[in-house]
C-alpha cells in the first residue's frame, strides 16, 4: 500500500535542524571540500538552571532505543548540546541497542523481568494511553516541573498526556510534521496567486488552496495530465478545524466521528480527490514530485525535502504550511513531539530529571536555536530565510498541538502493521476520503465513517475498561 510506504519512510526522518550532510544546491555529498562552508561550533555553556547530579545518585541512565545518543566518534559526529549538558553535570547515557520491530517487546520483557530496566525510552504514539495503561512507565510530576519557566511553554500540551491526574510525557521540542513544498517557476508560468504571498497576507487557507490547484489542473492542454498535490497531507489538513477522531473526556475516550467540522474536512477531501487532483503515488521526495512540472504541491515532512531531496542550484522552490480552515481562528500545529519517556522500574530520578532538563535547554536556548538554524541552512544553501521561517513559525508552540488518541488505543485503531491492508483504522479514517483502496473504491465520509464506527467503539470501550481498572 501506498500509505505504508509513506510510513516506514517516516521512520527513517529526523528533525530537521540535525540534517546537515550536505553541502551545495548541485547535490555534493560533502566529499569535495571546495564546496563545504563549515558553521562554527556553538560552545555550549554551563548553565546555573540545571542542577549537578548529587554525588550520592546514580549518574549513569540507560537508553532502549534504536540509535545511540553518544556520538559517533568514528564517523566525526559532534556531541550533541544536550550530551554536553548532560555530562557536564554528571551524567553519562548507556545505549540499549534495539531494531524497530523488536523494540516494544524487548522494553516489555525488561520490565516485566526487571532485569536491565532501561531508565528512558523515547515518545511514541502508542505509549498514551495503550503502554501506560500496560504498565510500562511512570509518570513524571516527581521530576518536571510544569510550571518551572523551563517548562511552563509545555504545560498545555503535557496536560493531553495526563491519567489518574498525573503526567506521562514532558514534552521537549515541537517539529511541524509537514510543510508543502512548490516550484514558484510554475506558480509564474500559469500566472498563479503565490501560496507563499497568501500565506504572508494571512489568507492561506483551505479556499486559496483549492483554488489554485483548480485553476493549475484546469489549464491542462490536450492530453497533458496535472495533478494539484502528491504527499502525506489528509490528517493535518482535517486537523486543521482543531478536532480530532477520538477525544479524551472526563477520563474517558469518546469518538468524535460525528463532528460537523471533521465531516466538512472530510467532504473537501473527497471533492478533491474525485476530481483527479491528487496524485496518490509515492514519489520518493519532493525532487522525483517536482521535477516534471505536473504536480503543484508536494506535501510531507522536511526529511523529504532537504538535501539530495530537495531544491537543488537554480531552483526557486518555497514552502507553506498546511492550509488552515477557513472556519477556524486558532493557529493549529499537527507536529512530530519530541519526548523521552521515564520506564516504569528506573529509580534514577535525578539523573532522568537532569537528562530531561538538558534536552528542555538545548531546544529552548536562543544561543542553541541560532547556531541550529544556521547549521541547516549552510547545509542546504537551496533553501531560504523565508523558507525557513515558514518552518519556525509552523513549528511555534505559539500554536496549539494537535495529538489524536485513535493513534494510541489499540493495535487495530493505531499500528499500521498490525492491520493487513498495512493501515491502522485511525489512518483510514482521515485519508481513504481521498484516495481510492486496493479495489479502486474512494469512500464518501457517511460511507467510511459507517463502516469503521462499530470498531471505533468496541477498541473504545476495551480502552476505557482499562482506563477505570487502572485508575482505582
Amino acid at each position: 500500500m501506498i500509505m505504508s510506504s509513506i510510513k516506514k519512510a517516516l521512520a527513517l526522518a529526523v528533525s530537521v535542524l540535525s540534517v546537515v550532510g550536505i553541502a551545495s544546491c548541485g547535490g555534493s555529498t560533502g566529499n569535495d571540500d571546495s564546496k563545504v562552508s563549515t558553521v562554527k561550533k556553538v560552545e555550549v555553556q554551563d548553565t546555573q538552571e540545571i542542577a549537578d547530579i548529587p554525588d550520592d545518585a546514580e549518574k549513569e541512565i540507560i537508553w532502549m532505543g534504536t540509535y545511540d545518543l553518544n556520538p559517533n566518534v568514528r564517523k566525526g559526529d559532534d556531541k550533541t548540546v544536550e550530551m554536553t549538558l548532560f555530562n557536564n553535570k554528571g551524567g553519562t547515557v548507556v545505549w540499549n541497542q534495539v531494531s524497530d520491530s523488536e523494540k516494544f517487546d524487548k522494553l516489555a520483557s525488561a520490565i516485566m523481568s526487571q532485569k536491565d530496566v532501561p531508565d528512558i525510552f523515547k515518545y511514541e504514539w502508542m505509549a498514551f494511553p495503550a503502554q501506560v495503561l500496560k504498565d510500562m512507565y511512570q509518570p513524571v510530576d516527581d521530576i518536571v516541573d510544569f510550571d518551572a519557566p523551563l517548562w511552563a511553554d509545555t504545560k498545555a500540551s503535557a496536560d493531553q498526556f495526563v491519567m489518574n491526574g498525573k503526567h506521562y510525557v514532558a514534552p521537549v521540542n515541537f517539529t511541524v510534521g509537514t510543510l508543502m513544498m512548490y516550484d514558484y517557476a510554475v506558480i509564474e508560468a500559469n500566472n498563479l496567486n503565490d501560496p507563499y504571498e497568501e500565506y504572508i497576507d494571512g489568507n492561506w487557507n483551505w479556499d486559496t488552496w483549492v483554488d489554485v490547484m483548480t485553476e493549475f489542473c484546469e489549464g491542462a492542454s490536450g492530453e497533458e495530465e496535472r495533478y494539484g498535490i502528491n504527499g502525506w497531507f489528509q490528517t493535518q489538513v482535517i486537523q486543521q478545524t482543531g478536532k480530532t477522531m477520538v477525544n479524551y473526556e472526563d477520563g474517558k475516550f469518546v469518538s468524535n466521528l460525528d463532528d460537523p467540522d471533521i465531516e466538512r474536512a472530510e467532504q473537501m477531501l473527497y471533492d478533491i480527490g474525485k476530481k483527479g487532483y491528487v496524485n496518490a503515488n509515492w514519489l520518493g521526495n519532493a525532487k522525483g514530485a517536482l521535477k516534471n512540472g505536473d504536480i503543484l504541491f508536494y506535501c510531507m515532512g522536511t526529511w523529504a525535502m532537504t538535501g539530495n531531496n530537495g531544491p537543488s542550484e537554480g531552483d526557486d522552490w518555497r514552502v507553506v504550511p498546511v492550509p488552515t480552515d477557513p472556519n477556524n481562528d486558532e493557529k493549529v500545529m499537527t507536529a512530530d513531539m519530541l519526548a523521552y519517556m521515564w520506564v516504569r522500574g528506573s529509580t534514577k530520578n535525578e539523573a532522568v530529571k537532569t537528562w530531561f532538563e538538558c534536552c528542555r535547554m538545548a531546544n529552548t536556548d536562543e544561543e542553541y536555536i541560532a547556531n541550529g538554524r544556521e547549521k541547516f541552512l549552510n547545509a542546504n544553501p537551496c533553501w531560504t530565510d523565508e523558507m525557513y521561517d515558514v518552518f519556525v513559525d509552523a513549528s511555534s508552540n505559539e500554536n496549539r498541538f494537535i495529538f489524536d488518541y485513535g493513534y494510541g488505543i489499540s493495535s487495530t485503531m493505531s499500528d499500521d502493521n498490525a492491520n493487513a491492508d498495512g493501515n491502522c483504522v485511525t489512518r483510514k479514517l482521515y485519508e481513504f476520503t481521498n484516495k481510492e483502496d486496493e479495489s479502486g473504491k474512494q469512500y464518501s465520509w457517511t460511507e467510511l465513517r459507517q463502516m469503521y464506527s462499530a470498531t471505533v467503539d468496541s477498541e473504545l470501550k476495551t480502552i476505557n475498561e482499562a482506563v477505570a481498572a487502572y485508575t482505582k
